[in-house]
């Protein structure tokens, strides 16, 4: 079974910067995908980025291009996801998955992705 385990989400005021980690285990294939996403208070995901475990291949939300950075340390089977000049609108609880199929990464749709982590709360103060 894929679990998967986020963390590193806070309170950080406007402008301030977080890295989340998620740490994958379970995983019997090498080849998958780790998505970002994120639900403000009464409203849907929204994919933040994801990454190809196997060639690096990534995909940014519009939102946040330019200010989030994913990297996967595949020693370490696990994900970071660097944010930067954050904002009040990045506030959100955060989750990471896994996908295995082949058309990732993409960020069209949560279904895509089949295995979740818990959330971590990530609030921006202004």
């Amino acid at each position: 079974e894929v679990q998967l385990q986020a963390s590193g989400g806070g309170l950080v005021q406007a402008g301030g910067s977080l890295r989340l980690s998620c740490a994958v285990s379970g995983a019997r294939f090498d080849d998958y995908t780790v998505g970002w996403f994120r639900q403000a208070p009464g409203k849907k995901y929204e994919g933040v980025s994801c990454i190809r475990r196997r060639d690096g291949s990534t995909y940014y939300a519009d939102s946040v291009k330019g200010r989030f950075t994913i990297v996967s340390d595949n020693d370490k089977n696990t994900v970071y996801l660097q944010m930067n000049d954050l904002q009040p609108e990045d506030t959100a609880v955060y989750y990471c998955a896994a996908g295995f199929r082949s058309y990732l990464p993409r960020l069209k749709s949560s279904n895509d992705y089949d295995y979740w982590g818990q959330g971590t709360l990530v609030t921006v103060s202004s």
